[in-house]
């Protein structure tokens, strides 16, 4: 193709710029700690406790939008009713919505006084806000759309004839779900929950004012990095960003081989 030279060197060079440049600073700073300081600052007590919430939040997280998210893109392609368009639209709505916005609109809800936390808190006793469950509650929120957009054109792509083809000869509904639909929509589904949980284990403004940030309880790692570079400990702060980027890539790249075992399985290239 004419250009191919010149469009080439221009992504890679802009893929540097934003990319490559800005994570070989957080090594290159991180380096400059010394292995016993770097073991005991990523290793301790406190730190240990957010990754766990971090972590633990988002793959629950990913997991229930996984699931939801799901449902909610069948219903968008499967099923006509009225104010379809708009429960699409509230879809983004996670996408446009400010993330301080959404923080302080959770823990408004969900908190002790709040319309649903009055009633989860009073009738169940459940306690939502300034708690792990409220962490979940704020990464389920932001991962939603994620899910529902990836899995969503799958879905309006799926021929219909193999369903047809299924019951005529004698599939019932479930059999038919399994092993026609399911297996096509698998792969992009797999990617949806592998965004959710990327975006779910940075996520920092919606999360900071439902959470409490008490340490050892609700304290998630992005707001310690935030803590370390608040007391000029940019080396420790580099270091913990160092872990959560290397268990993330660990993640996504396992996620990212089950995916593509499940196209092989499909198959599809």
């Amino acid at each position: 193709m004419p250009g191919f030279n010149l469009s080439l060197g221009f992504t890679i060079f802009y893929l540097a710029l934003i990319v490559l440049i800005p994570l070989s600073a957080v090594f290159l700073k991180t380096f400059t700690m010394t292995w016993e300081h770097f073991w005991s600052t990523v290793t301790s007590e406190r730190v240990m406790a957010s990754y766990r919430l971090t972590f633990g939040a988002s793959l629950i997280g990913a997991f229930i939008n996984a699931i939801f998210g799901f449902i909610v893109a069948w219903v968008l392609v499967r099923y006509q009713f009225p104010g379809k368009r708009i429960i699409d639209a509230l879809v983004d709505l996670p996408f446009a919505l400010p993330t301080a916005v959404a923080g302080i609109t959770l823990t408004a809800l969900y908190s002790s006084n709040g319309w649903f936390g009055t009633f989860l808190e009073g009738t169940l006793g459940l306690k939502v806000a300034f708690t792990p469950l409220g962490v979940v509650v704020a990464l389920t929120f932001i991962g939603l759309p994620f899910v529902v957009r990836t899995v969503q054109p799958v879905l309006e792509d799926a021929e219909r004839e193999l369903e047809e083809a299924a019951a005529s000869l004698g599939a019932s509904a479930l059999q038919t779900f399994v092993r026609v639909v399911f297996p096509t929509v698998l792969p992009s589904l797999m990617t949806g929950f592998a965004l959710a949980f990327a975006r779910a284990t940075g996520e920092y403004g919606s999360v900071i004012f439902i959470a409490g940030n008490m340490p050892m309880v609700s304290e998630i790692t992005p707001l310690f990095i935030i803590t370390k570079l608040e007391q000029y400990d940019y080396a420790g702060a580099t270091a913990i960003a160092v872990v959560m980027l290397l268990i993330s890539f660990v993640l996504l790249l396992s996620i990212n081989l089950l995916q593509a075992w499940a196209r092989g399985k499909s198959g599809k290239k």
